[in-house]
């Protein structure tokens, strides 16, 4: 079963609302986590199993996934390998709530960030506002290495361009001094000969 919810954000200072996916067992967890993420703004989507939230992943443009494991057979360490296995969402912001032995295999799989279930909501939102907008940071860095990067192809190009007319004007020198010489050598022979 999937839940949407989310209200608009108050206040003088807008800005884009951001979704979560929350995926686990437990719908009460769930529906609480998805309640008091809604009242700070955010839109989040629920989803029961590990299977249905990869569906939703790849369907759908996330800030955030938020995965709920109650146990091992939960298959959230899938779900992460799986998120951390696609290249359009190896760089999506994931964050494993689990139990006390979960942080070490949380964070071989991937987990930009793990918390010990219960983690009071205060912590899990300071913890989800931290790690968007380190993925913030990262996206803007990946946007100004592909600018960088196609500036430097431009500059390339034009280097490419540049070299090619420099060649040809190297070219049309040695001709023109060719063909100087061969008038003066003419030019030279016809005074020898006056």
């Amino acid at each position: 079963m999937i839940q949407a919810s989310g209200h608009a954000i108050a206040g003088a200072r807008r800005r884009t609302v951001r979704t979560v996916l929350a995926a686990g067992g437990c719908r009460a967890s769930l529906n609480d986590i998805a309640q008091r993420l809604g009242n700070l703004g955010y839109l989040v989507v629920l989803s029961d199993s590990a299977c249905q939230a990869l569906e939703l992943v790849s369907a759908r443009g996330f800030d955030l996934v938020l995965i709920d494991a109650l146990d091992p057979e939960s298959g959230a360490i899938h779900m992460l390998n799986e998120i951390r296995g696609s290249h359009d969402t190896a760089d999506l912001p994931v964050i494993m709530l689990s139990g006390e032995d979960g942080a070490v295999e949380a964070f071989a799989a991937g987990a930009d960030d793990w918390l010990l279930k219960p983690a009071p909501f205060e912590v899990l939102a300071a913890r989800i506002e931290r790690t968007l907008a380190r993925a913030g940071r990262i996206e803007e860095l990946k946007r100004s290495n592909l600018a960088l990067d196609a500036r430097i192809a431009a500059r390339a190009i034009e280097l490419g361009e540049t070299q090619a007319e420099l060649a040809a004007a190297r070219a049309d020198r040695i001709r023109l001094l060719g063909a100087v010489r061969q008038l003066n050598d003419e030019l030279a022979t016809r005074r020898s000969a006056a």
